[in-house]
C-alpha cells in the first residue's frame, strides 16, 4: 500500500487564490495514483495520497524565510 505525501506552498497558483484549489488537488491525486499504477502496478484503491499545504511563514530557502529570499532575488534582477 503506497502512501505518497505531496507538499505544496499555501499561496495558490494565481494572485487571486490563497491556496491550491480542490480541482488542482484532485488532479494531483489522480495523476500520482496513475503513475503508481503504471510504474509499480499498484491498484488505485490501495494508493493513498496526502496533500500538505505549507504556509510561506513555515519554510525557507537560501538561509532566509522564503518571502525574504524571493525579494532578495528579485532585487538582483
Amino acid at each position: 500500500m503506497p502512501i505518497v505525501t505531496i507538499q505544496v506552498t499555501r499561496e495558490g497558483t494565481a494572485p487571486d487564490r490563497p491556496s491550491v484549489t480542490a480541482e488542482e488537488k484532485a488532479a494531483l491525486i489522480a495523476g500520482v495514483s496513475e503513475v503508481l499504477l503504471r510504474v509499480l502496478n499498484k491498484p488505485l484503491e490501495s494508493t493513498f495520497v496526502v496533500i500538505e499545504e505549507v504556509d510561506t511563514d513555515n519554510w525557507g530557502w537560501g538561509g532566509l524565510p522564503v518571502l525574504d529570499y524571493r525579494r532578495q532575488r528579485a532585487a538582483k534582477k
